[in-house]
């Protein structure tokens, strides 16, 4: 495992939503003080519509543990993260789930895989898989990552040589998940596109990189 020193990633955002284009501008906000991390994505629809999320936690030597996570549009709904009662409950009226040992959240996977994939450089060669309990603001599922290419790809920010990992919807009304690894920039996601099962899509690529 190998996580990234704080960083802010901008983004251009490309979204289609019920047959209408928009663009916007999206950033990632990646705070990491060796023993906790706070992670937030915003300024615009990570799936659809106005929205930011956010996940802290701990980090440890395998990775995050999150402990909370938020999901703000009109109001904000959050999942906790409670291991020492077994559970993962929630705002909202949902049944709380069980507390998987690894479990992210949809902000926190980003840097979670991107940490597995620093620190084993090569040791997830195309065609191998990541599994990881992934939580999201009313409930939980195993999102299954497959290595799917190495790519070279043209950003605001320029070019650069890629490792793509995608989630293939499972069920129906499930989203697809491609994210877009750069090894050059310590394997931070560099791209994150989105794509609902009705072809509504959220493209954020890469257009800077600062440090906080």
């Amino acid at each position: 495992m190998a996580l990234p020193a704080s960083v802010q990633l901008e983004y251009k955002m490309t979204s289609n939503a019920k047959g209408m284009s928009w663009h916007a501008n999206a950033e990632l906000a990646w705070q990491n003080t060796g023993s906790s991390y706070i992670a937030r994505m915003s300024g615009g629809a990570l799936f659809l519509g106005s929205r930011s999320m956010s996940s802290s936690g701990q980090v440890g030597a395998e990775g995050l543990a999150p402990s909370r996570f938020t999901d703000k549009s009109r109001t904000e709904v959050a999942a906790h993260f409670e291991p020492d009662k077994g559970q993962i409950s929630f705002s909202v009226n949902t049944p709380a789930v069980p507390w998987v040992k690894g479990a992210q959240d949809r902000v926190s996977i980003l840097f979670q895989l991107g940490g597995m994939l620093a620190g084993k450089p090569g040791g997830f060669p195309v065609g191998s898989s990541i599994s990881l309990y992934t939580v999201g603001p009313r409930d939980a599922d195993t999102w299954t990552f497959l290595v799917e290419a190495e790519e070279k790809i043209n950003l605001p920010f320029g070019e650069l040589a890629t490792l793509k990992l995608a989630r293939q919807p499972r069920r129906e009304y499930d989203s697809k998940v491609e994210i877009w690894y750069a090894p050059s920039l310590g394997y931070l996601p560099v791209r994150n596109k989105i794509t609902q099962f009705s072809g509504d899509f959220v493209d954020q690529q890469l257009s800077d990189v600062m440090k906080p």
